[in-house]
Parts: structure tokens; C-alpha cells; sequence
């Protein structure tokens, strides 16, 4: 017997294996793709949301996370990279954003984007850092696209727009188009916005961009990350 489902999942609590299995099938589908985390600078303590146990290979609360698990599951190529990245949030308060691969418990290589902005105590300083993990691996099946075309009203005139998005994620993140359709679609769910507004609002926060350098990557999370504010559902954005 399986036990209750969980709403944030739509997997059985106590699935085990199974729920490892059900996360990858709904990844292969289009499914969540996606899961939350947060980093507590004082502390050094991570927390999971249930997706990214998932996407590990663990059962949600299996294993403690801590910065030691993430670099032992880091593919040896980008391990340096990670490890630069978690080092740079710790001594200079910075969000911890990446895109790399790591491996899970069976193995599996995960091609991942971390986008994250900082989380600030009462008196405003930078006490940690929180996000999401996008698997740039999972894609969408052809029956989900048909169901988003038919939530998105217009689809084909909001098709240059979407686009105009998809490019600036492109360029910003280096990855391919359906994984940047991918990230605006999960910004989409996130936000309970239409795929096109999300779009729009993207476009119309870009002069908040920084010229390209090393800052570049870092302002860029944060407006994707706080379009919700910025953006009321069901408004257009203001321009």
C-alpha cells in the first residue's frame, strides 16, 4: 500500500523507490522538472524541496543535504565550478546560481540550471540565498504542449514575443531554445501567469540588465525570480 499523496508532488509520501521512478517518468513527460532549495549563510545548511530530493535519487528526507552531498554528486568536470560558486555566496553574500551537471544515485547525469536571489533578515542584510533547481534535461511531451497551447489564448500572436524571451534566455543562460521555453514555462506555473505575460513582463524588466559581465547572470535571476511582484495576474505589465 502506498501512502497519501502529496499535493506538492503527486507522488505517494512514503512511495520510496517508486516515487524516485514516478519523478523521472513525470521529467521524461514534462512534468515538475523543477524544485526548490535554500541556503542559510551563518549555518551552512541546505534545504530541499521534495523535487530536488527526487532529482538526486532520494526519497524526500532520506539524507541530510549539505554542501559535502551536493559536490559528491557534481560531475567531476563542473565539480570545481560548484564548489567556486558555493564559496562566492559564503564570503561575499552572493546568490548561488550555477549551470552544471551532476550524477544521481543511479548515476544519471542531470544537465541542471540553479537560479536563486538573496533572502534578507528584518534589517536587511543578506542572510542566505534561495532558488530553484530547472532540469534542462526533462521535456515537454507533445500532449502537454497541446494543453498549453489551449490555456494560452492567442498563442500564434503571442508567438513573437514568446520568442523575443526565449532568445534573451538563450543568450543569458546558453542553452538551447526548448529549454528556455521550458524555464518560461515554468515561470508561468510559479506565477500562475499566462505563458505570454511572463514573456511580456520579461521583455519590459530588461533595461534593469546590466551591461554583459560578471554581474550580468546575477541581476538577470532576480528578475526572473520576482516577476510575480512586479507583474499583478491577469495585468498587463507596465511598460
Amino acid at each position: 500500500m502506498t501512502g497519501p499523496i502529496d499535493p506538492a508532488t503527486g507522488l505517494a509520501r512514503d512511495a520510496d523507490d517508486e516515487s524516485v521512478l514516478a519523478y523521472h517518468h513525470l521529467a521524461g513527460a514534462g512534468g515538475p522538472g523543477f524544485g526548490s532549495f535554500r541556503f542559510w549563510f551563518a549555518t551552512q545548511r541546505w534545504e530541499w524541496s521534495p523535487e530536488v530530493y527526487l532529482m538526486y535519487g532520494y526519497t524526500p528526507g532520506e539524507v541530510e543535504p549539505s554542501t559535502e552531498l551536493l559536490l559528491s554528486h557534481k560531475h567531476p568536470e563542473d565539480r570545481p565550478l560548484v564548489a567556486e560558486q558555493i564559496t562566492r555566496s559564503l564570503t561575499e553574500n552572493k546568490p548561488f546560481s550555477s549551470r552544471h551537471r551532476f550524477l544521481d544515485t543511479a548515476g544519471v547525469a542531470h544537465h541542471v540550471m540553479v537560479v536563486s536571489d538573496l533572502i534578507h533578515d528584518a534589517a536587511g542584510n543578506p542572510v542566505g540565498t534561495a532558488g530553484y533547481y530547472i532540469d534542462l534535461e526533462a521535456t515537454m511531451a507533445d500532449a502537454e504542449r497541446g494543453a498549453l497551447d489551449a490555456v494560452v489564448p492567442g498563442l500564434v500572436e503571442a508567438r513573437a514575443v514568446i520568442e523575443q524571451a526565449k532568445g534573451v534566455l538563450m543568450l543569458m543562460y546558453s542553452i538551447n531554445a526548448d529549454q528556455a521555453f521550458k524555464v518560461l514555462r515554468w515561470r508561468s506555473q510559479e506565477t500562475n501567469l499566462k505563458l505570454r505575460d511572463v514573456a511580456e513582463a520579461l521583455i519590459a524588466e530588461l533595461d534593469r540588465v546590466p551591461p554583459p559581465d560578471a554581474a550580468t547572470i546575477s541581476a538577470f535571476d532576480h528578475i526572473l525570480l520576482t516577476l510575480e511582484i512586479t507583474t499583478d495576474a491577469g495585468a498587463q505589465p507596465q511598460r
